[in-house]
């Protein structure tokens, strides 16, 4: 692949490191720019600049990017970079609002059970651009990625779901779909859920799986039939995707058990940041009791589904961060405003019986008390931790 000698990295958190890491073992010189740049005299830096790679958090109107296509210079996504440089490797796309991270770490192990050389990279975890070499890639999409492809082709394309997500980034529901479905183009075989008229492979919850899933949830039901429609599109048997399905369980932050304290089972499911990846989480423990914990940082979405859906197991909802107050709101007598998660852990604690669940499942973004899911997440592990017992 034929690269410019000098590119400007946009965004220099995880991925846009990554990046600049590539692109200088390939002999290109990096300019790297902080996302929260974009004033008049910083585009200055796009000087003999030949690529802009861009990370996914920069939004396209950023006004280096808006510049540089003025001036008729490339902006590629950080993944769009990462593909160029494994010209022979395969890959299999996998995106959707909610299981990605737990899929494609599924279907990781489902290839290594396999014998296959695989890495698995994307959104939330390795970046696509660490990856040297590798014969197959399982890569997880986030839309923000998928506004950045170019060339990007994936032997193997995945939806897993479509709901509303990121509306306040892209503005519409058709915008945010728009930007999903781009993982189909050029996918030589696509794979998408039971019932969405969608081209290709279907799957659901209800498919004949080769073992049944250790993990939780109907919805982890579903995401097991995708990875095993992918699995066998790649070539590989069920003996290796049931040895795969019966051993793995789980991503850290999705439906997480951290820890049991005094009969009482405390779930981290931080990655839950939107209310139907909530609403899964209640299904997954319909039949237990429960105190939930939710709130952080809206992303234009009602609450009300989520307060439809509390069944009578529901016992207290402890509401956080900056929905704290509009989720209590729908939620209205079962609601308690904790205000932050130290304090909702440590009411929820005082409260909980044994058999009971305490479930961190916000249905909202962190940003506004942390710099992530996984901070967040964290954060719930080391304070349940010292609750003792």
């Amino acid at each position: 692949m034929n690269l410019p000698s000098r590119a400007l990295v946009l965004g220099l958190a995880r991925s846009g490191q990554a990046a600049s890491a590539a692109l200088a073992r390939n002999g290109v010189e990096v300019v790297g720019a902080d996302r929260k740049l974009g004033n008049d005299e910083e585009l200055s830096l796009l000087e003999g600049v030949g690529l802009v790679v861009k990370s996914p958090g920069v939004p396209a109107g950023h006004p280096l990017v808006a510049e540089a296509r003025r001036r008729e210079v490339p902006v590629w996504g950080e993944v769009e970079l990462g593909y160029r440089l494994l010209p022979a490797s395969k890959f299999v796309g996998v995106t959707g609002t909610n299981g990605k991270k737990t899929t494609v770490e599924l279907l990781g192990a489902i290839f290594r059970a396999a014998g296959r050389d695989v890495a698995v990279a994307g959104n939330v975890g390795l970046p696509l651009t660490a990856v040297e070499s590798a014969d197959w890639v399982v890569c997880e999409l986030s839309s923000f990625q998928l506004e950045d492809i170019d060339q990007l082709r994936c032997e193997i394309a995945v939806l897993l779901n479509l709901e509303p997500d990121h509306l306040d980034r892209h503005g519409s529901l058709e915008a945010y779909r728009d930007a999903k479905l781009r993982i189909f183009d050029r996918a030589r075989t696509a794979i998408a859920p039971r019932g969405l008229g969608l081209r290709g492979i279907e799957f659901s919850a209800d498919d004949p799986l080769p073992a049944e899933p250790a993990m939780r949830g109907r919805h982890n039901r579903e995401n097991a039939a995708a990875a095993t429609a992918a699995a066998r599109a790649a070539g590989i048997g069920d003996e290796a995707i049931a040895s795969a399905l019966q051993s793995f369980e789980g991503v850290p932050h999705r439906l997480e058990t951290v820890a049991r304290r005094r009969g009482v089972r405390y779930v981290n499911d931080s990655k839950a940041t939107n209310v139907a990846a909530a609403l899964r989480a209640l299904e997954a423990y319909a039949d237990t009791p429960v105190l939930l914990i939710a709130g952080g940082r809206g992303k234009h979405e009602s609450f009300e589904p989520l307060a439809a859906a509390l069944g009578p197991n529901v016992r207290v909802v402890y509401t956080i961060g900056e929905t704290s107050h509009e989720l209590a709101a729908a939620v209205d007598e079962r609601a308690m405003e904790a205000g932050d998660l130290t304090i909702a852990v440590a009411l929820a604690a005082t409260r909980a019986s044994p058999g009971d669940v305490v479930l961190l499942s916000p249905a909202a973004a962190s940003y506004d008390q942390f710099e992530n899911f996984e901070e967040r997440g964290e954060e719930f592990r080391r304070l349940v931790q010292n609750l003792g017992g």
